[in-house]
């Protein structure tokens, strides 16, 4: 599917009444098992992909052309539209997010996201006009053939500021974001003031607001239109395989080797080959 067609397909689900649910996978037989549950589009999750090479999430850690290598891996399997969780854009200047945009479009992505992160512990989030200049810049490089996710990390990096989060928001809208998104708002009520102030821009949760769980349906009540999980499927998949490895260590096979079988397993991959 060309990118203009592509980016109005996912765009559409975007604007749909009820929007999308867009999970992460962080492999080929993860994907394969979102493709095959139905699920309509799925995303990258950068702190799952760093979590699979041993590697910390948002400091640089995974290189563009292996973000990219894995997106077209999810892409080919699937033949879903794949949203790409590229931490800041993976490059120091506006030039930079250009061509990685750039470079997502050459490889078939149909989103990507631009975080307003460093990668630097010390100076976790871009000063305003910066990372609005990042955002800008991503736009003016997609051309209508991606959909670009202007985010700010505000919440997630000890920077509680709804105040700025909007500021910040707003303007990743204003210069052309398609979507926009601040992962884990305090509350429902914050949620709620992100989704008016942007609107009509699609707004994407990270699972919920910080204090509760919401519902897909509560969500979608409160306005949202995207709603990702980031690398919580891999760490609830993680969970059983550390609560198997406990299971072994006591001496109970039984317990530790229970799962998906490996029949489903090649169902599953030979789907991905078709």
């Amino acid at each position: 599917m060309p990118g203009s067609e592509l980016y109005e397909h996912f765009m559409a689900l975007h604007t749909r009444d009820g929007g999308l649910v867009m999970p992460n996978a962080w492999d080929g037989l993860s994907a394969l098992i979102l493709a095959d549950a139905g699920f309509e589009a799925i995303a990258t999750s950068s702190a799952a992909i760093a979590a699979t090479l041993g590697r910390f999430d948002g400091r640089h850690a995974i290189g563009r052309e292996e973000h990219l290598g894995h997106a077209r891996l999810l892409g080919r399997l699937t033949g879903l539209p794949v949203n790409g969780d590229f931490e800041d854009g993976y490059g120091d200047t506006p030039e930079d997010v250009a061509a990685t945009v750039e470079a997502a479009v050459q490889s078939g992505l149909a989103g990507i996201g631009v975080e307003d992160t460093t990668g630097d512990p010390g100076r976790p989030i871009r000063d305003f006009d910066e990372a609005v200049d990042r955002v800008r810049s991503a736009v003016g490089a997609s051309r209508g053939r991606i959909v670009v996710t202007g985010r700010t990390d505000n919440f997630i990096q000890g920077r509680p500021d709804l105040d700025d989060t909007i500021r910040r928001l707003t303007a990743f809208a204003e210069v052309g974001a398609d979507v926009v998104y601040a992962p884990f708002p305090p509350d429902r009520d914050a949620l709620v003031a992100i989704v008016t102030a942007v609107a009509p821009t699609p707004v994407n949760v990270l699972v919920s607001p910080a204090d509760n769980v919401l519902t897909v349906a509560e969500l979608q009540e409160a306005g949202v239109k995207r709603i990702s999980l980031g690398p919580l499927l891999y760490t609830h998949a993680m969970a059983s395989v550390e609560q198997a490895t406990k299971a072994l260590l006591a001496g109970d096979l039984a317990s530790a080797t229970t799962g998906m079988n490996f029949a489903r397993v090649n169902e599953l991959l030979a789907r991905g080959q078709n």
